[in-house]
């Protein structure tokens, strides 16, 4: 058989794809509403509301439910695997955004005076004051990895809805 009519033909897989697309294209729109800017990285990047993590779960595990049944060893699967996923958008991943914020500002602080000790340096060496202009480039640390419980919450929804509102076949 065609492994692309496999995936297309495969009720869970298409609402647990459908469920995180449609969170992952509301998470672009959400970015768009106050920057008036297209930011692409939000349709495949982690982080942000909602949790698409949440929703492709849940989905998926309303799917199994509605396909095999709520008593059905793949559905207490899917369930703990969902819990799983969530716990960890709101912990491990969250903790790693949170850090990486405080290295980003860590690294600003450590160039911006670094620069300015080169800078001063540099001018009292040639016999002239001290320029006050300072910055330049700097490599951040992506700060999206985790989600806040509401994030996770709306994306568990948000998938929960769309496995529920699609009809099995």
């Amino acid at each position: 058989m065609n492994p692309l009519r496999v995936l297309i033909s495969n009720y869970v897989i298409d609402v647990g794809f459908l469920a995180w697309f449609a969170a992952q294209l509301l998470k672009t729109i959400l970015a768009y509403i106050p920057s008036r800017k297209i930011i692409w990285e939000r349709m495949v990047g982690s982080g942000g509301m909602p949790s698409s993590h949440s929703a492709l779960v849940c989905a998926v595990s309303v799917g199994v439910a509605k396909k095999l049944g709520y008593a059905s060893p793949e559905f207490a699967l899917s369930l703990a695997m969902a819990g799983i996923v969530m716990y960890d958008a709101m912990g491990v991943r969250r903790a790693a955004g949170e850090q990486a914020k405080v290295l980003n500002k860590m690294v600003i602080d450590f160039k911006e005076i670094f620069q300015m000790l080169k800078e001063e340096f540099d001018a009292l060496a040639r016999g002239e004051d001290a320029p006050e202009e300072r910055g330049g480039p700097n490599k951040r640390l992506k700060e999206f990895l985790g989600h806040t419980p509401l994030e996770v919450l709306c994306g568990a929804a948000l998938g929960i809805l769309i496995a529920a509102l699609i009809p099995a076949f």
